[in-house]
């Protein structure tokens, strides 16, 4: 693809000129992702660790919990060292690399929670059949699916907005490098770059949403056959996790994404953007940890053998 543009540098707003709030926010943030990084990576090991967590349900957790860490940490870095240092410069080649893995990888985790919905599904209306449905060959493919749809899907917005020719401003009104913002400084005609944008999501955004709201209404229609209230509670509780985490989100990204450039405003942007791209990845974790007494019961011995060894001195 040739590149047409004048600029060889964008200069990120950040998320608040006013200088007094760049140490308490440097703080914050960085809090919210040193917690992010201990409680992602720490749910990828305990679950490699366990041998008790060694199923589907486990699997695409684990798998989820990577691309928070890894979509997270194409922004949050970016942005501590702008609060920190004042550097809001940010190279052509580098903006184009976070738009890409950012956008890569948020729509991985828009394809697993699709994926996680059909292993719930599979669990709860199908448990004769569970074993037989979500073979490790299943899994895989399924999760291999996921990142090859989400990297396609980024490759795509991304090639469609730096393909455009950047030859006024280079001033981006985000922290970021998010695809609406760049896009919005080409001097190109755009419009029809636009709609393959909002259309491109829309589509996977929904399709994936109908894929988690099909299989949670028959996962509820078998809820309300259960006869026993033991029974309709574990198989309530084995949804709630992942529907939390679908609402949070889904009403994020919704907000986000899917409406006309002409209604956007970007300091509303930038705060839903805090929350999807920081704060969400640290929830997860937490979500899936406080709901799950598996998780609980694995940390715990994990916890248990680490305080006998140092006892020990091993």
């Amino acid at each position: 693809m040739e590149n047409n543009t004048e600029v060889t540098e964008f200069i990120l707003l950040g998320i608040t000129d006013a200088s007094e709030l760049h140490i308490p926010l440097f703080i914050i943030f960085t809090l919210i992702y040193l917690i992010n990084v201990a409680g992602n990576l720490g749910m990828v090991i305990l679950i490699l660790w366990d041998s008790h967590l060694h199923n589907p349900m486990y699997f695409f957790l684990s798998n989820l919990s990577l691309v928070d860490f890894c979509y997270s940490s194409a922004v949050t870095p970016k942005v501590m060292a702008g609060l920190l240092k004042g550097d809001k410069v940010i190279s052509y080649g580098a903006c184009a690399a976070q738009a890409f893995f950012f956008g890569g990888f948020a729509s991985v985790e828009n394809l697993l929670l699709a994926s996680m919905a059909y292993d719930r599904y599979a669990a709860v209306c199908k448990p004769l059949h569970y074993t037989t449905a979500m073979t490790t060959g299943v899994c895989t493919c399924l999760t291999i699916g996921c990142y090859v749809g989400g990297f396609l899907n980024a490759s795509i917005h991304t090639g469609e907005t730096f393909s455009l020719s950047f030859c006024m401003s280079n001033v981006v009104h985000h922290f970021f490098c998010n695809i609406p913002a760049v896009m919005a400084l080409s001097c190109s005609d755009r419009h029809v770059k636009e709609r393959v944008l909002v259309y491109v999501a829309s589509f996977n955004i929904f399709f994936a949403l109908l894929v988690i709201l099909i299989s949670h209404l028959f996962i509820f229609v078998t809820i309300l056959k259960v006869p026993s209230a033991a029974g309709y509670q574990k198989a309530l509780s084995t949804c709630a996790s992942h529907l939390t985490a679908v609402s949070i989100f889904y009403g994020t990204i919704i907000f986000m994404y899917i409406q006309p450039s002409s209604s956007h405003s970007m300091d509303t942007d930038k705060i839903a953007a805090v929350f999807y791209t920081m704060v969400i990845p640290m929830l997860n974790p937490v979500v899936y940890s406080l709901r799950n007494k598996e998780v609980k019961t694995a940390f715990k011995k994990v916890i248990g053998k680490t305080t006998i060894k140092s006892f020990l001195g091993l």
